[in-house]
């Protein structure tokens, strides 16, 4: 599995556009074959921050993602909106189980 999270810090005037801004991109890459989740959020301490989560099957996967139509059209439309360079963290993950429980913490009855 790929994982990767992307931190994007958006322009103040368009920070509450971003999700629709994105949405075109969020939905075309959730529908991939290989995606396994494409999972936005935004910082409560940092209204211009928003967070990508995603996943992909494997490198093919990965591939077809960065070589698709949608991406690079995602692309454009971000170098539009982004104040900065967004930060990545891109790791290859040996178990192809995906999620699981955390053992720390489950909620009370």
């Amino acid at each position: 599995m790929i994982f990767i999270a992307v931190r994007f810090t958006v322009r103040p005037e368009l920070a509450d556009e971003w999700p629709a801004l994105v949405a075109p991109f969020t939905e075309a890459t959730r529908a991939e074959p290989g995606n396994l989740f494409f999972d936005w959020s935004r910082s409560v301490d940092d209204p211009h921050r928003f967070t990508l989560l995603e996943a992909f099957a494997d490198e093919d996967a990965g591939a077809a993602h960065v070589g698709s139509e949608h991406f690079k059209a995602g692309l454009a439309t971000m170098a539009g909106a982004v104040a900065e360079t967004p930060e990545i963290i891109n790791v290859n993950v040996p178990d192809q189980h995906g999620w699981g429980p955390m053992a720390e913490l489950a909620p009370r009855p």
